[in-house]
Order: structure tokens, then C-alpha cells, then sequence
């Protein structure tokens, strides 16, 4: 019987996601199982400008202007200030907590933290460059990075810290390691944390080109020979978090569990954006030492892994020295990078590799890492001991807790890395078994001797003809489930 439940653990109890072609944790399971990316032409007014050099191309969210300002409260105008990442934030975080099933009213006035990375400004750059004129007195908090998380925390009248993250690309790993050491201290009783990115304007995608690393054909090719740049995508994820022992306690169904995480620089380095891999090295080292597993007991890492020449080789060098080479050489690691699949959400990118794995884990398979074909020449993968995973394979670990890694690396040279594992008791005590479509009985449909209604609600008659068009198309898409 496995019996891990230490005081350090961290406990994810809730989780949602809009990432491109997945509005939630599911459909990206399903891209993921499917061997699909979601990388298409740009809406109308967010690919490439006229006259530059970006690519029209990447990930992203369909719809971002929309938002159902009336059920948070929130005035039309007010709403139409408001930076779409704010409102998604908002969005996500109802959607996390119906996920971990709590209602958001029984939080009300509790230590409920808001941890959220980002770093995009393209709304506030919108708004100076088109509309200062008409700003009104819900123009500034609208713009503000700090009111991402905020925003979530008003709504909620919740009084845990309440903190908008900016590390760079790591920024959203960065806020649930924060979250972590929240819950640890008894700051918070539960946390909410993610990350969020909206590319909102062509020039963005112009200046990140002209920096240099962008794919130029729109595929991230993750330590693969043919590495040249990285594809700019959009999207954000949150995790309810809670102590382990305490979810344990509540009866709550624990998705994965965060055993330990670390945080660094690269110091100095050669360049201010070159990796560091002395760094990258250290923060692999201090999680596990947090995690108190050795590196044999790591069968998985989801890779910062953007598929860029210089990125890469560093990320794969660092991880053969630490893990790798400590590990039997009939045993390689294997490694992934969800980038593959939705492009480099940015601020968002740490969250998407940990929703991934943490779907990995309910359900048991590793999905392919796409677009590795020849190994970079830069990297020795048999002497680093590691492996690409290239096709959906189950995860098995015969008489061993499922254990995984998740990287995301900052521009700026902050790192961060976390230990996930499965529950302590293996995914029948956690609350859910693996999603197979078949009914539990084992009976068809047909023969089952009652009918039970699916019982639906909403703030509103639209909304609840959403809710039941949702369900329709649930069961109509798979037909033999009861």
C-alpha cells in the first residue's frame, strides 16, 4: 500500500484551461492522445502586420473578445475596459473551482490565494495607442497587470494573497511554486494558480521575430534535428491546490500531487537570454532533494522544450547530468514538450506542460511529443541517457508511484522545475477512474433498468441552453457511454 502523504505535498484538486483547439482539460487530452497540433492562420487583426516579416501563423484562442460580463457582476462598460486576460482569468478560475468541486460562495471571506503569471501588455498598448481619449474611470485598474489575479480575488471576496507573476516565460510555474510555499506556511488554506497570454498585436509577433527565434514554417521541432525557432501560441490554465493531507482528509479527488519544486537564476551567464545550464542543472537537483526522489524514480519530463537551436541542447545536457547519467542506461528517460502540440504559450507555457501531465497521469499514458524525427546534432541523446516520447504509450510503473517532471525557463534566466506524482493511492482512491467510455456497470445503455436526469443550472435562460447544447454534444459525440 502506497502511503505517501507527506506535510511538504501539494495536492491539485481542480483544474481548467483554454489552450488552442482545447477549452479544457479533456479536449486537451484529446489533441494530446490524437498525435494533433493546433497551430492555424491568426484571426483577422492578429497575425502579421502589413509590410513585416512575422509569420501569420500559431496558436491561438478562438473568441477572446467575448465574455459574460453579467455573471461576475461586471457592467458592460466596465467589462469593455478590462484586459481580455483579466477576464479570462475570471473565467478560469469559476471553471478550476467547479472542477475541484467548490462553491465559490463557501470560500467567501476565507484564505483563498490568487497566484497568476503573465506578462502580455498588448491590451494596455491597444488602449494607448487607440483609445486614451475615450478612457474612463475603469481604464487604468483594466489595464493593470496586478488586476489579473486581483479581479479573480474580488469576485471571490477571498483574502489570501492575491499576486500577478512575472518571470518571463516561466512566469506560471513560477506562481503555482509560489502557491506551494503559500499553502506550506499557512498563508493560504487554498490557492488558485496559474498563468495567462494573449497575443493581441501583430507587432508583438513583429518584434519577437526580429529578436530571432521563431519557427519560420510554424512547427516546433523539440530537440529535433531540424530545431529552428519557436512557435508563438495563446491560452491560460489554473490548478486549485490544496495541502495533500488536508485534501485527503476533505474526501477530495486529487488529480496529481505536487511532491517539490525549485526556483533559480543563471546568474551572469554568457547573455542576458543564453540558458544557463549550471542553473538549469541546480534547479532539477534542489526539487528532487524537495521531492525526496532520486533520479531512477523520475520515469517522465515534460520539457521547457521549445525547439530552439540554442534552447535545446542546453536543456538536454543539463538534464543528462542530473538525471540521465545517474540513471541504469537500460532505463533512458523520456521526454515531451507539449509546445509541439499548442505552440509556446508564453507566460501560460509552465501551466500547459503540468495540466498535460497531470492528464498523463489520470489516465495513464504518455502522449507523443510530435515532430522528432533525428535527434539536434547538438544533443548525444544516448549518452544523455534520454528518450523522445513518439507515440501514446501507457505509463507504467509496476509497484511504483507515477512520477514526472515539468521545466519551464524564463528569457531572463529564472528557472523553475516541478516533482508531480500520482495520488497516494493510485487512481481508484483518488476519486476517478481512467476514462475508458465504457459504462461502470459494463452493461449497454439499452439494458440499464432506470433513467437518471442530469439536473442543470444557470444565471440565465441563454446560459442554460448553453449548458444543455454542451451535454447534447457530450453524448451525441460518444455513443456508448450510459
Amino acid at each position: 500500500m502506497d502511503v505517501r502523504a507527506q506535510s511538504g505535498d501539494v495536492a491539485v484538486v481542480g483544474m481548467s484551461c483554454r489552450f488552442p483547439g482545447a477549452d479544457g482539460p479533456q479536449q486537451l487530452w484529446r489533441l494530446l492522445a490524437a498525435g494533433r497540433h493546433a497551430i492555424t492562420d491568426g484571426p483577422p487583426g492578429r497575425g502579421a502586420s502589413d509590410g513585416t516579416v512575422a509569420p501569420p501563423w500559431g496558436g491561438f484562442l478562438d473568441a477572446v473578445d467575448e465574455f459574460d460580463a453579467e455573471f461576475f457582476g461586471i457592467s458592460a462598460r466596465e467589462a469593455a475596459s478590462a484586459d481580455p486576460q483579466q477576464r479570462l482569468v475570471l473565467e478560469l478560475g469559476w471553471e478550476a473551482l467547479e472542477d475541484a468541486g467548490i462553491v465559490p460562495d463557501s470560500i467567501r471571506g476565507g484564505r483563498l490565494g490568487v497566484f497568476v503569471g503573465a506578462f502580455a501588455d498588448d491590451y494596455a498598448h491597444l488602449v494607448h495607442r487607440n483609445g486614451a481619449t475615450a478612457a474612463s474611470q475603469h481604464t487604468y485598474p483594466g489595464i493593470e497587470r496586478a488586476v489579473i489575479a486581483n479581479r479573480l480575488s474580488h469576485f471571490l471576496d477571498v483574502h489570501g494573497p492575491s499576486v500577478s507573476i512575472d518571470s518571463g516565460q516561466s512566469s506560471s510555474l513560477v506562481a503555482v511554486h509560489m502557491a506551494c510555499q503559500s499553502l506550506l506556511t499557512g498563508e493560504s488554506d487554498l490557492v488558485v494558480a496559474g498563468g495567462v497570454q494573449l497575443n493581441l498585436l501583430p507587432e508583438s509577433l513583429d518584434i519577437a521575430d526580429r529578436w530571432g527565434p521563431l519557427s519560420p514554417d510554424g512547427r516546433c521541432y523539440t530537440f529535433d534535428a531540424r530545431a529552428n525557432g519557436y512557435v508563438p501560441g495563446e491560452g491560460g490554465g489554473l490548478v486549485v491546490l490544496k495541502r495533500l493531507d488536508s485534501a485527503l482528509a476533505d474526501g477530495d479527488t486529487v488529480q496529481c500531487v505536487i511532491l517539490g519544486s525549485a526556483v533559480n537564476h543563471g546568474g551572469s551567464g554568457r547573455a542576458l537570454t543564453q540558458p544557463n545550464e549550471v542553473a538549469q542543472r541546480d534547479v532539477l537537483r534542489r526539487a528532487h532533494e524537495r521531492a525526496r526522489i532520486s533520479a531512477t524514480e523520475l520515469q517522465y519530463v515534460e520539457l521547457h522544450g521549445t525547439g530552439t537551436p540554442a534552447g535545446d541542447p542546453v536543456e538536454a545536457s543539463a538534464l543528462g547530468a542530473a538525471v540521465g547519467s545517474a540513471r541504469p542506461r537500460t532505463q533512458p528517460l523520456l521526454v515531451g514538450s507539449v509546445k509541439t502540440n499548442v505552440g509556446h504559450l508564453g507566460a501560460a507555457a509552465g501551466i500547459a506542460g503540468l495540466i498535460k501531465v497531470a492528464m498523463s497521469i489520470r489516465h495513464r499514458e504518455l502522449p507523443a511529443s510530435l515532430n522528432f524525427e533525428l535527434a539536434n546534432p547538438d544533443i548525444a541523446l544516448d549518452e544523455l541517457n534520454l528518450r523522445v516520447q513518439q507515440s501514446l504509450g501507457p505509463w507504467e510503473a509496476p509497484d511504483r508511484p507515477l512520477i514526472a517532471g515539468v521545466s519551464s525557463f524564463g528569457m531572463g534566466g529564472t528557472n523553475c522545475h516541478l516533482v508531480i506524482s500520482d495520488a497516494p493511492s493510485g487512481p481508484i482512491a483518488s476519486g476517478r477512474k481512467p476514462e475508458t467510455g465504457e459504462a461502470d456497470s459494463g452493461r449497454s445503455p439499452a439494458v440499464l433498468p432506470f433513467v437518471l436526469p442530469f439536473v442543470l443550472s444557470a444565471r440565465g435562460s441563454g446560459s442554460l441552453c448553453g449548458q444543455a447544447a454542451r451535454l447534447r454534444s457530450h453524448v451525441v459525440e460518444r455513443p456508448d457511454v450510459a
